[in-house]
């Protein structure tokens, strides 16, 4: 039988096989209880956790648990439609509300999850005869949503200013028609954008920005709103993204911005009219993450002094790490086969962390990637440098 469809997923196959062929299965791995936003049963035996992105560790906040439990109660286990049709509840305008309010911004829109957020928004803005100038390091869902708008789409080197300024050049007039599109934290290495700069040559060059702050929400900045906080140019910035999957502990995405004109968004983002709206229970608790978020500093004063430790720690042994001490902890690994046997070592030995590999690795590395929590102990970092100091 012709295989047709399905002979482009022969490379998929194969490189499954390589895995099995190791007993090695990183896809499979199954939680089977959480014990805490730190521990799990994988496996059969308890599991640390450090790879969840939880950073704020917020998935068990007692008040986040019981919003959704009430909103549940309350409104049921779902909407059964998108926001355009029936599925725009009380819940949603009033976060949209605390949102926009939170970033001092005009216009808040709410997604199913941050995903979306950036596939509806890029290409809803986006369009032929447009460029969109992006991060060679951009996150899946920022490429995706360049393609979806059918823009021109360019990229410059990872955080590098000067090849960032030598494209916006060559564009001359295009510039106002040109969106350009960075990470407030890179997911895989941890590092910032250097926005400060890039907030300069938007004045010279008239681009429009958007900062996609999904790791840096609750990180950076002194009130939590992430990078453009942090370096003073949320003004400068014409849309924020992000999710509500890391450090607000549950899913959803959403996109602020001070240009009246993103409400128009919500009438032509396919991705907003055609997906379902987040259930109620969601809402409730990212309502309540929020607040716990602007009410004050403690929470992400113990997230910072979990990074710094775990990341001095891993330092300390002599590993090559990211380019700088963000609660995203890149560990450069050798070869594919000797980062997947120390993945399953570690994991073993009672630790998770993400295995990234090529293509998703910036450069064709091979990393193992820890996510710090506010919620680890001193005790379970510690734990974690324990762990990898059985790798060297």
């Amino acid at each position: 039988m012709n295989s047709g469809l399905l002979e482009k997923l022969k490379p998929v196959a194969n490189a499954r096989k390589t895995l099995l062929d190791l007993n090695i299965d990183p896809f499979s791995v199954q939680i089977e209880e959480l014990l805490s936003p730190t521990e799990a049963r994988i496996g059969g035996k308890n599991v640390l956790l450090a790879g969840t992105n939880n950073y704020l560790g917020l998935t068990f906040d007692a008040d986040c648990i019981e919003a959704a439990c009430r909103a549940i109660r309350e409104q049921g286990t779902g909407t059964t439609g998108s926001r355009m049709a029936n599925g725009t509840f009380a819940g949603h305008t009033a976060l949209e509300t605390e949102m926009a309010a939170f970033f001092g911004m005009s216009q808040a829109i709410v997604f199913s999850t941050g995903f979306v957020a950036n596939l509806g928004v890029i290409s809803t803005l986006t369009g032929a005869g447009d460029v969109v100038l992006i991060d060679a390091d951009s996150h899946a869902s920022i490429y995706d949503g360049c393609r979806m708008g059918g823009a021109d789409i360019l990229r410059f080197r990872h955080n590098d200013t000067g090849d960032l300024e030598k494209r916006l050049k060559r564009l001359g007039k295009r510039t106002s028609n040109t969106l350009v599109i960075i990470e407030g934290i890179y997911s895989m290495l941890g590092d910032r954008a250097p926005l400060a700069r890039i907030a300069e040559l938007k004045k010279k060059y008239g681009f429009w920005l958007m900062v996609d702050e999904a790791h840096s929400l609750g990180v950076l900045g002194k009130t939590g709103k992430g990078l453009a906080e942090e370096v003073d140019c949320l003004k400068d910035v014409d849309f924020i993204i992000g999710t509500f999957s890391k450090s607000l502990g549950t899913i959803g995405g959403f996109c602020v911005s001070d240009h009246p004109e993103l409400d128009l968004v919500r009438y032509s983002s396919r991705s907003y009219i055609f997906t379902a709206s987040p259930s109620p229970a969601t809402i409730a608790s990212v309502r309540q993450a929020l607040r716990i978020l602007a009410a004050g500093t403690e929470i992400r004063r113990k997230l910072w002094d979990n990074t710094n430790r775990l990341f001095s720690g891993l330092q300390g042994l002599g590993f090559r790490l990211g380019p700088e001490a963000t609660p995203v902890i890149a560990v450069y690994m050798g070869t594919k086969e000797e980062t997947l046997k120390k993945w399953q070592s570690l994991l073993e030995n009672g630790l998770y962390v993400n295995l990234v590999l090529p293509p998703a690795a910036p450069d064709g590395s091979c990393l193992l990637r820890c996510s710090v929590s506010s919620a680890h102990t001193g005790e379970e970092i510690d734990r974690i440098i324990q762990a990898f100091s059985t790798l060297k």
